[in-house]
């Protein structure tokens, strides 16, 4: 028949190395997981919106180049190129300056 002093001895070993350990996993382990997560989405929304906003200049200059005929595919390209070059000058306009 076992000691109760016995077991009480391993219960609470038991107790303190679970809360050592879930000290540790809430310390350690959550913010390096939250901060992976956070990485992998932000990565996947950088490329999908890469590839929406290739997929969205390459559908303008097919439609433009429908709309302006045949042979004057450089209207398309004129006009997708003014769109692009009006955006980075607002997003130029909109920097920070340096210190």
């Amino acid at each position: 028949m076992p000691d109760a002093a016995t077991s009480d001895w391993t219960v609470k070993a038991a107790d303190t190395i679970d809360a050592v350990v879930t000290v540790v996993h809430d310390k350690a382990v959550v913010p390096v997981t939250t901060v992976a997560r956070w990485l992998v989405y932000g990565l996947l929304a950088a490329i999908v919106g890469t590839m929406a906003l290739v997929l969205t200049a390459i559908a303008v200059v097919r439609v433009l180049d429908i709309v302006t005929g045949d042979g004057r595919v450089w209207i398309a390209h004129l006009i997708t190129g003014g769109i692009f070059t009006l955006a980075g000058l607002f997003a130029w306009s909109k920097r920070s300056p340096r210190e």
